[in-house]
This record gives structure tokens, sequence and C-alpha cells, in this order.
């Protein structure tokens, strides 16, 4: 969202029925707004910003914008535009790559509603808009962690709940959505529910892109936090022997976090990465001979970390895409779930098709394995298949440069069709 501080946010006091616009500007035949904890506002910067997210590739200028300064705010004001048929959509850090939470209605800035609470033994209760970075900082002192992070910490909680939030630890505890013990949730006609599993609610609003409800609060579980973390760097120059051994160690439940990546060298060759990363708590250690039986990529590093540090490694390397602004680039960003069967077959083609060009500068491709049966959340569809890849192709481009994006863009719809018939399915599928 825009910079605060950047210029005064023009607040609006009143609802145009007519023009289906909000203004400062009073007329008799003008609605008063709420009166709210926060504010709503009209202001040109805080419009384009909500009209715009982190793919930069959908561009929809909202009619306003609130900046709750309370869930009550976000209850009132549901019911307020539900009353109008006035769009609402929440919005948290903006990281959507297809316009997912934009409207030409009202967007709700989630990210004021920041606040974590409680810390128990084994959960703790945070707000919607707290980012995972902020969740960790507290739960650590207490020995604690969520069991699945993102690879980005940045995001905020009720965002990826929207959505469902897959990572490295997904072998073993599913999606971030699989791990929700209670939620707060505001339906549109502005009533505020408190939903656990197993009810409909519940089932609804999770990987439910705020559609069915927003997420104002979360009780998430935690387990014991480890000290250490240290990752295996496989490498394979063949993909049959790559997927081989991925699902070798996701079965055997070998190692604590898993993810692969495809690597496309200066000639147009692919290889392969496996980063296995296995958790440990002083004096207790690692067997690198155990861990390491019966794989065969050629060990090419050995990195040992701080469990927090591990956590966030992904933190330098948003700072360099910001020095080199590539951070702002377009990002035509593309996670598909491909069933085992069909894997090898749809990666091999994919990249055989991409070039270096197709790529672009900072793109990289993640390729890694999940057993189906860990993700129980409904709205999170899954392949039929006991395991499935996740295969995300993330690349960037210049915003100006509409041929290579148009082209990118076209890829993802080929690749998308061609999982679809596959029987695999789209991460951020349409619901």
């Amino acid at each position: 969202m825009a910079d605060p501080t950047s210029s005064p946010a023009q607040a609006a006091e009143f609802f145009d029925p007519e023009s289906r616009q909000f203004t400062a500007e009073a007329r008799p035949d003008r609605v008063p707004v709420p009166t709210l904890d926060g504010q709503l506002v009209i202001d040109d910067a805080s419009l384009t910003a909500a009209g715009d997210d982190f793919g930069h590739l959908v561009h929809r200028r909202p009619s306003a914008v609130l900046l709750p300064g309370s869930a009550a705010d976000v209850a009132v004001f549901s019911r307020f535009a539900s009353d109008r048929a006035i769009p609402l959509v929440p919005r948290g850090q903006g990281h959507s790559t297809a316009g997912q939470a934009q409207t030409g209605g009202v967007v709700v800035d989630m990210s004021p509603l920041n606040e974590v609470h409680h810390i128990n033994s084994d959960s703790v209760v945070v707000d919607a808009g707290a980012r995972w970075s902020q969740v960790l900082a507290a739960t650590i002192p207490h020995g604690l962690t969520p069991p699945v992070l993102t690879d980005y910490l940045e995001l905020s909680v009720g965002g990826t709940l929207s959505v469902g939030g897959i990572g490295g630890a997904s072998h073993h505890h599913g999606a971030q959505t699989d791990n929700v013990l209670a939620l707060d949730v505001i339906t549109p006609d502005g009533t505020t529910h408190a939903c656990s599993p197993g009810s409909d609610l519940y089932s609804a609003v999770l990987a439910g892109r705020g559609r069915q409800g927003i997420i104002v609060g979360a009780t998430l579980r935690l387990i014991p936090a480890p000290r250490r973390a240290r990752t295996y760097r496989l490498h394979y120059a063949a993909l049959g022997s790559f997927l081989t051994d991925q699902r070798q160690v996701m079965s055997q439940r070998r190692f604590d976090h898993l993810v692969g990546q495809a690597k496309l060298d200066p000639e147009g060759d692919w290889s392969y990465v496996i980063n296995a990363t296995t958790y440990s708590t002083p004096p207790s250690e690692p067997d690198t001979d155990i861990l390491l039986t019966g794989l065969s990529g050629d060990l090419g590093e050995q990195v040992d970390r701080d469990y927090p540090a591990f956590l966030d490694q992904m933190a330098d390397d948003v700072s360099t895409l910001q020095r080199l602004r590539l951070w702002s680039h377009s990002h035509p960003w593309l996670n598909l779930l491909i069933p085992d069967d069909s894997v090898e077959e749809f990666v091999a083609t994919a990249l055989g098709a991409i070039t270096r060009q197709d790529l672009g500068d900072a793109g990289v491709v993640l390729l890694y394995p999940v057993p189906t049966s860990a993700f129980t959340t409904p709205r999170l569809r899954m392949p039929n298949s006991p395991t499935a890849f996740l295969f995300a192709l993330l690349r960037a481009v210049a915003q100006d440069e509409h041929d290579t994006l148009r082209r990118m863009t076209d890829h993802n719809d080929a690749l998308t069709r061609m999982v679809t018939r596959a029987g695999g399915t789209s991460y951020l599928s349409p619901l």
C-alpha cells in the first residue's frame, strides 16, 4: 500500500448511491459512512496502491480503501457494504500476482490489524494482518514455531490462510490452512463468528480467497522449535534420478524440510537440486551418513544455520532483488500441483520449451513432492493421487516489456491446460 507519510490520506464521509462512489462532500442524497475506529480513504495514492499487487499484471482501482482500526470496523462496514451491494475484498500484504485482492468496490487493508496476542504451550492467537515474521519473532523466544511456513515470511497470516500456504515442511504438516485451530470470521452481513474445524464456515473461508467471509483473527497450532537447521544440497543431471530421490526422502519423512529446484545453465541445459534440511537441538547432531544413505545425488554443499535464520533465508534474496529493482517487475507466476504419474513427462515437456529468455533474469523453477493425504483443507484442491508435485515457475519481467509478458502469460495458460488434462490442479485456481 501507499506510504501514509508521503501525503495525507483523504477520508470519505459519504456514499453516493447514484454514482456508487465515496466522497468527502455532503449532499442530501448521499449516505453517511459508518463511524469507524479507523478510516475509509479515497486519496489517489491509496486507491492506486490498492489497485495493484505484486504481480503488476492486473490493475483494478477500488472506489475506496478501508483502513480498519478494529475488527468491529470490518464488521460494521461489511454490513454497510452488503446493504448497498458494494463489493468488499480483503487485502493482506498485496502479494497476490493476478488481482485476487482487487475490486472495483472497497478493499479492506488488513495490515493495521496486526497484533500477536496470546502464546500458549501449543498455539498462538493473532490478528489476520500480522505477518508470519512477526508470529515467528513472538513464538521463538518461547521455544515454539508454526509447523509450516512459506519461503517468504513477510506475508500476512490472513493472506496465506485465504489461499492455502504451502512450504518445505508441507510433506509433514500439510498447508498452513491445515494447522489452524480456530478462526474469527466476519461474514458479508457483518456478523462476527468464532469457528473451529468441522464447521461449514471454517471450511468455507480457509483457502476461500476472502469471498465467503473475512478472516480477522486466527488461533494457530505451534510445535517445539529446534535450534539448528542443516541443509544438504544434492545435485542431479537427470530429472528421473532427481524425482526418484525426492519421492524416497518424502515417503520416509527423512528430512524436516524438503524443496527442489530446476536450474538452467548458460548453455541451455537443465540440472536439478534437492535442498533437504534436518533440524536439531544441541547436543544432538544430524547423522549425515544415515540421512544421505541410498541417495544418488552429488553432495555439493552442506549449510548449518540457526533455525530462525534458515526460515528467513529469502530475506537476503529479496534485498538483492530490491536493490536491482527486479522486485518491482511484473511477476507472471505459476503454481501447479501435478499428479505423480504425470510429473516426469510434464516437467520434461515444460522445461524443454523454456529458454533463458523465457525464464528471465531472476526466474526460478521450484519442484518438490507432497503427500496429498497431509492436506485436508476442502477448498485447497489437490490432484487425485497419493503424491503430488508442486511445480512453481516464478518469473519476473519489466512492466513495460509487454510482448515478453504476453508470451509468458500465454505459456502459463498452456501449461495450466496441460496439467489440468493430466488431472492436476492450479494452486490459485478460480473457486
